[in-house]
């Protein structure tokens, strides 16, 4: 199943241009916002099941497009997950759990915008794929985590430089999340859409020149790994999102380094489930 945020409200997805109203196809078991699906998730996916494909149908527009979870209680992101990325930035693999770190909710947005450089800034390109939980978890086994799992995402971790490594302490949290920063679509796909979820392609490009491109099977931390070491000492809860790390090719590890430039567009793809486009303007 692909779910969506459809003019903020809760969509079943047919196809890139159809859709079904989840609150008018229901009779209003679920409600219209997307953030109340993920509370009853299981439920909702075995009503899914049932649906009819004709009953309820309304046509998507992408420019319409939101966060498929826009309300998460906590968005959680991982840093050096990939062995390449950690070696590109200088840092040893991480031998237990990578840095972990947080993108404000303020700087999510969905798959299709337009995002604002903030001046005298570097800003940089995450490709990531993201995880959206489905259940509340609280110590869970590497076996069962995929079972915490509502589905997933594309996700950016855009990444303002100058302010996440000014010191005297590095401020990641700050500096990936200016207005804009954590885009999120174009919709979420359930792992069993996906022919192995554990191997997916991703990428990106700016005016189509590819600049990022790995799999994750390349994560030194799965998807798994990842839910059940975050929920050793914090709880997950349903709509949370996980972004799981960026393989190697960001602008701040190149030489000489590229940054983001007004104008530009950033398309960002993870193989089965979709793309999201970012265009830059400058601050005014």
């Amino acid at each position: 199943m692909r779910f969506a945020n459809h003019d903020g409200r809760a969509t079943i997805v047919l196809n890139d241009t159809t859709g079904i109203d989840v609150e008018s196809a229901s009779k209003g078991k679920f409600g219209s916002n997307p953030a109340s699906v993920y509370g009853v998730w299981d439920v909702f996916v075995d009503w899914a099941a049932t649906v009819n494909p004709t009953d309820s149908v309304l046509t998507l527009h992408r420019s319409r497009l939101g966060a498929p979870s826009p309300e998460p209680r906590q968005i959680f992101a991982i840093g050096l997950n990939y062995r390449d990325h950690a070696a590109e930035s200088g840092f040893d693999l991480p031998d237990r759990l990578p840095p972990v770190f947080t993108k404000f909710q303020s700087s999510l947005t969905g798959p299709d915008t337009t995002v604002t450089l903030p001046a005298g800034g570097n800003t940089d390109w995450e490709v990531e794929l993201v995880v959206v939980i489905g259940r509340e978890t609280r110590g869970v086994g590497k076996a069962e985590a995929w079972g915490s799992v509502a589905g997933l995402a594309v996700g950016q971790d855009i990444s303002e430089r100058i302010s996440q490594l000014q010191g005297p302490a590095p401020q990641f949290s700050f500096g990936k999340s200016y207005a804009g920063f954590a885009p999120v679509g174009p919709w979420m796909v359930t792992p069993d859409e996906l022919s192995d979820p554990d191997d997916l392609e991703l990428g990106c490009a700016i005016d189509g020149d590819v600049v990022q491109r790995g799999r994750t099977s390349d994560l030194i931390f799965d998807v798994p790994e990842l839910i059940s070491s975050l929920s050793q000492g914090v709880t997950l809860y349903p709509g949370d999102l996980i972004f799981t790390g960026t393989p190697a090719g960001v602008g701040l590890a190149r030489q000489p380094q590229r940054y983001l430039q007004p104008g530009e567009e950033l398309r960002s793809w993870v193989e089965g489930i979709g793309e999201i486009r970012q265009v830059f303007t400058a601050d005014r």
